[in-house]
């Protein structure tokens, strides 16, 4: 589908049940064979800066480079992909930098170690501390802003009063943190800002697994479900989240890490894991898709992005659900089926392709999306 579908106005109804696609998408890329699960396209992979244009890329940031036709001509066949990468790494190359606010001085992510974390640590919290809010601004008040200007103060970052309210002297000195750890700056306290104070709760007991479905099993529209899926009729499914909206609809969920499709009777036909941006950059709110394109790249070229669903644009490139990136350079994943549930991206939700298969089917232009 062209990028003209974000003009499209189109009815909200499910499209017809579709299983799984008898074609396979073939890339072009130095060389290398690489198939991605199921799409009859083929396609040249180059940016376009104009969403407005009819092309099956991702929109590319002003400053990104522009692959050359050497990179982006050439044959592939990437394996349905079957999820065995290598060393896990952050993708510096998916970061986004969300409307009004600062990116860090590199938008390339450091390498993954033991603690995938691109801010320094705290080397004194505060009393053992952590924060509920998922973001903190002025006018905020209670028990988590105290948390957070004592993790400065004992930082040496905010000489002000312990005062529990998020003022201009509490924002003053988030930025200052921000800007010093080499963080998304815009002076409010969120996930990297807590993280790097040492703040922050424990991610993974946010992450509801279930069991994985037993082989052929599918969801309630006769979609096959991934090893990290469950349908809407198992009494394993989480519950959606409170203030989720109603009607027909996409769910995700950043603190859990899961999607819910739900139907236009509010019946939540299947829920994943998925890996979710490690920044501040995935803007919660009521959204909708506005565009789509059946193989992207990332903003610098390096990556493919399967089944690219786009719910929101930012100054360098836009968010969306897709599969899982392969790199350009030799057709390997950049993570397992074992990491979704972690937040790896720098902006995008990576799924497994089973489940992107499902969402193309799933989220058309203008389905609504909302994002907690």
């Amino acid at each position: 589908m062209s990028d003209q579908d974000s003009r499209a106005h189109r009815p909200p109804g499910p499209p017809p049940p579709r299983r799984r696609r008898d074609g396979r998408l073939v890339i072009a890329i130095g060389g290398i064979a690489l198939t991605l699960g199921a799409v009859g396209v083929a396609v040249v992979l180059r940016d376009s800066p104009d969403d407005s244009v009819a092309t099956t890329e991702e929109t590319a940031a002003t400053q990104a480079p522009t692959p050359s036709a050497a990179e982006t001509s050439t044959t592939v066949v990437v394996p349905e992909v079957a999820l065995v990468a290598p060393a896990a790494e952050v993708v510096g190359e998916e970061i986004a930098v969300p409307k009004g606010g600062t990116a860090p001085a590199s938008t390339v992510a450091p390498a993954r170690t033991a603690t995938p974390d691109n801010a320094a640590a705290a080397t004194d919290e505060p009393d053992g501390c952590r924060v509920e809010m998922r973001t903190m601004r002025i006018g905020e008040a209670g028990a988590d802003v105290e948390c957070l200007q004592v993790a400065m103060r004992d930082a040496g970052l905010y000489d002000g009063q312990i005062s529990a309210s998020y003022d201009n002297a509490t924002a003053d000195a988030v930025s200052r943190l921000q800007t010093e750890r080499n963080l998304f700056v815009d002076g409010e306290a969120g996930r990297e800002t807590a993280k790097s104070l040492g703040i922050w709760p424990d991610e993974a007991s946010l992450v509801v697994r279930t069991p994985q479905p037993p082989e052929g099993a599918e969801d309630t529209s006769g979609f096959p479900l991934s090893p990290v899926a469950v349908s809407g009729a198992d009494p394993s499914l989480p519950p959606l989240p409170a203030g989720s909206g109603s009607g027909r609809r996409v769910v995700y969920e950043r603190a859990g890490q899961r999607v819910w499709a739900v139907d236009d009777n509010n019946n939540v036909i299947r829920s994943w894991l998925v890996s979710g941006s490690q920044y501040e950059n995935e803007v919660p709110g009521t959204h909708s898709v506005y565009s789509r394109s059946e193989a992207s790249t990332a903003w610098n070229g390096k990556a493919i992005l399967p089944l690219m669903i786009r719910w929101y644009e930012t100054d360098i490139g836009n968010l969306g659900f897709h599969g899982i990136p392969i790199r350009v350079a030799d057709g390997s994943v950049y993570q397992t089926t074992d990491e979704l549930g972690t937040r790896l991206s720098g902006g995008c939700q990576r799924q497994h392709n089973t489940d992107a298969d499902f969402m193309w089917n799933f989220a058309t232009v203008g389905t609504t999306v909302v994002v907690i």
